[in-house]
């Protein structure tokens, strides 16, 4: 029983270490993939500006800002200007296509140019991975000089998707875990038979475990640790025969000594303190070990 409950305390001692390495690489996950989105945004941010740049140096403007990117929401952003200018809408599908093939990211995305003053769309055009999805309009006419804001926004992309999957799929594996742990935890406790028993009725003797005495017929007789942990195996598998070695793992494997006659002796020891009841015998089983025997 002794060696049971070291048993179950290796087993939840590993489990508890599975989920904290579980735990921890679901963290690892989130803040790479924080890192990954901060990295890729400010990245992002750059090829933005320059498009916004070359816009317009296209139109003859080589003087004047262009303001600091706007996140509008996860995958959309706007750029835009401190000064009036016109634009072809040729250049300007040729700089973000240009520019934007460099974002492995930005494989589909809709570029909207809308009027300061009331957010209407001046032009606008899709561009897709798939060259057959692009929808582009209106090439060759120039737009007049105003204030514009371009709005780029870009679709979801696979990559993102699947960390997204992995922080939830191991999120999904630690949920699970920890319910077997809990179940495992529960089982042991409800059990009877992994319960440590004080009372074993061995015919007519009794066996006090936590007091580590035989009672028999009013008489008590005093039992040692190491007699008492012997028994214990016996007594929780009565006529069952009980390897000679697994007895000398249980009993002494974690004192981190195993001597083979010292089993001996403890079984001469134990037979001595039993033989007032006939009915109650510990037998050898030749090649195999040791039986209690109870009649």
């Amino acid at each position: 029983m002794h060696l049971s409950r070291n048993l179950i305390s290796r087993k939840r001692k590993y489990l508890f270490a599975l989920i904290f390495i579980l735990f921890s690489a679901i963290i690892y996950a989130a803040f790479r993939t924080d890192s990954s989105d901060n990295f890729n945004f400010a990245r992002r941010e750059i090829l933005l500006r320059k498009i916004g740049h070359e816009l317009l140096l296209q139109s003859g403007d080589s003087t004047s800002r262009v303001l600091p990117v706007k996140k509008i929401s996860e995958n959309e952003y706007q750029i835009r200007f401190e000064n009036n200018f016109s634009f072809q809408p040729d250049s300007l599908v040729n700089i973000t296509s240009r520019l934007l093939f460099k974002d492995s990211f930005s494989s589909h995305y809709i570029v909207n140019v809308l009027n300061c003053g009331n957010s209407s769309v001046a032009y606008g055009y899709v561009i897709s991975k798939n060259k057959k999805d692009d929808i582009v309009a209106c090439l060759g006419r120039k737009q007049p000089k105003s204030c514009y804001m371009i709005n780029i926004k870009f679709k979801p992309t696979e990559t993102i998707t699947l960390q997204s999957k992995y922080v939830l799929g191991s999120l999904s594996i630690l949920a699970l875990v920890s319910f077997i742990l809990l179940k495992s935890v529960k089982s042991k406790k409800q059990t009877p038979d992994n319960q440590t028993k004080d009372i074993y009725n061995l015919g007519s003797v009794l066996f006090d475990v936590k007091n580590r005495k035989l009672i028999i017929n009013e008489n008590t007789i005093d039992l040692t640790v190491t007699e008492t942990r012997v028994l214990l195996i016996f007594a929780s598998s009565p006529n069952k025969t009980i390897e000679r070695n697994r007895l000398q793992k249980e009993i002494w494997e974690d004192d981190g000594v195993i001597v083979g006659r010292s089993l001996d002796m403890f079984i001469s020891k134990l037979r001595k303190k039993l033989q007032s009841d006939p009915k109650i015998n510990i037998v050898v089983v030749r090649s195999k070990g040791y039986k209690l025997e109870i009649n």
